[in-house]
């Protein structure tokens, strides 16, 4: 690293950690070693202080060093290295919120010597020094991003070093096994067997490969948890699409008339189904449009069919099927789907029938939007059909897709040291070059192994503050 990039990663940070707005409080975070000097220059306290002690508040006002203008009334607190969130000492002041105020003050903070943080800087310093590895800088992420309570736990069990833990797990049995091999690489005349080819592979088996292979089939799990599933409602107009949305939120979000193609436009919002996070799209009722901004709202409908990973077909259930229900059908039946018959609190029995002998048994859900008759059954039939085939219970371990793509290359290469260690010949250097590989996949999930580039992506996704 360049002396001037030293420089720059070593300097004292500052950005305002809280969204910028009207607000009861507005926190301005800074960390390096000026914090201490910055308190100082811009702080005046209540009380004359003679030392700041760590970890404690204190009450006052920041001023303009040059002036003497007060700025803010506030509360700071000074947090003293290594036991801060960056492992740095890092200054907390604790103002008013609002966009002017919380400007004056980080331009203070700046003139005093500090410059502006950079997307998760204050994160990255906390992971370069040790006090996170990357596997829970993602996971805080997933925290702050989480749209479920299922992801929210996923997110904290991750952010507590469960994923690190399984993978430290893993890469002592590749250390042993490395640490055997390497002897047969050293001493090759020794005709000795320190440990039987078959049994290592068999460990490898068992304590690596397995536990990799679960968490990597954990994965599809982990995504729809920490990004949700998106789920059209499509019909024909007067089907009861914008009912069956407002039934699902338990608030009046779509207008609802008797008049059909009264929705003209896309309405999407996030409710959970049985713990995961879920985008519900009503759209526009699908027949052929009568005016432009009809054909506008069907075009986007069927836009959005395509994009969906689950499409509820909305039938009426109170009228026989039509020739125009079967035509749509074709449309969205290569598609994860489920057909719901609504209306089925004012529908005949006989008419019911009729829906249950047109469609595929194991498709039909029957519900009422009005009367909420069956909407359970509904969100068990959409949990079941988008996990179908994924473990009964919802993980508390797995790997986002970056770290599931370096267990694949974990996989590969314990696949490849398992298969020589079988062979009737044995190659212990091929052996030991896979298990190296293997072991640097593995630290690529807990940052041990990474680059700049790497840090750059992952890090500028956090906003300015965290």
């Amino acid at each position: 690293m360049k002396t001037k990039d030293l420089a720059y990663a070593e300097a004292t940070i500052a950005a305002i950690a809280t969204p910028v707005g009207p607000g009861a409080i507005g926190v301005i975070k800074v960390s390096g070693n000026l914090a201490e000097h910055i308190l100082k220059r811009i702080f005046q306290p209540k009380r004359n202080i003679k030392e700041f002690q760590s970890h404690r508040l204190y009450y006052g006002f920041i001023k303009d060093p040059r002036t003497g203008e007060l700025i803010d009334e506030v509360l700071v607190t000074l947090m003293r290295k290594p036991h801060t969130y960056t492992r740095e000492d890092v200054l907390e002041i604790y103002g008013h919120s609002g966009y002017l105020v919380l400007t004056k003050i980080l331009e203070l903070v700046l003139r005093e010597g500090a410059r502006p943080a950079e997307p998760g800087e204050f994160t990255r310093r906390a992971f370069l020094n040790g006090r996170i590895d990357l596997s829970q800088a993602e996971a805080l992420l997933d925290l702050i991003n989480a749209r479920s309570e299922e992801g929210l736990k996923l997110a904290l069990t991750q952010l507590k070093g469960a994923l690190a833990q399984k993978v430290t797990r893993i890469k002592e049995t590749l250390l042993s096994a490395l640490a055997v091999i390497e002897v047969a690489v050293d001493f090759p005349e020794e005709d000795v067997e320190l440990v039987s080819h078959y049994d290592l592979s068999q460990t490898l088996e068992k304590e690596a490969l397995a536990p990799v292979t679960e968490l990597i089939k954990s994965y599809q799990s982990g995504k729809l948890l920490r990004e949700g599933i998106a789920v059209v409602i499509a019909g024909r107009p007067n089907v009861g699409k914008s009912s069956l949305l407002n039934a699902i939120l338990l608030e009046e979000r779509a207008i609802v008339t008797p008049v059909p193609g009264t929705t003209r436009d896309v309405i999407e919002e996030m409710a959970t189904i049985q713990g995961l996070p879920v985008r519900l799209i009503d759209t526009a009722g699908l027949r052929e449009a009568e005016d432009v901004v009809e054909e506008i709202g069907v075009k986007r409908a069927k836009e959005k069919i395509a994009e969906a990973d689950v499409v509820i077909f909305l039938v009426d259930g109170s009228a026989e099927p039509t020739p125009e229900d079967f035509r749509l059908y074709q449309e969205i039946r290569d598609k994860p789907h489920l057909v719901v018959v609504n209306k089925i609190d004012i529908a005949s029995p006989e008419t019911l029938e009729l829906w249950r002998e047109a469609f595929p048994e194991e498709k039909i859900v029957f519900i009422s939007a009005k009367t909420r008759q069956g909407l359970e059954t509904l969100a068990r039939r959409i949990f079941e059909l988008v996990t179908g085939g994924l473990p009964g219970e919802l993980p508390n371990v797995a790997p986002n897709l970056r770290q599931k793509m370096a267990l694949e290359r974990t996989k590969e290469a314990l696949e490849r040291a398992i298969e020589n260690l079988k062979k009737p010949q044995f190659f212990p250097e091929l052996v030991a070059v896979d298990l190296r590989e293997a072991l640097s996949s593995l630290g690529e999930i807990t940052g041990e192994t990474t680059t700049e580039d790497l840090l750059d992506r992952i890090f500028s996704n956090f906003c300015i503050g965290k």
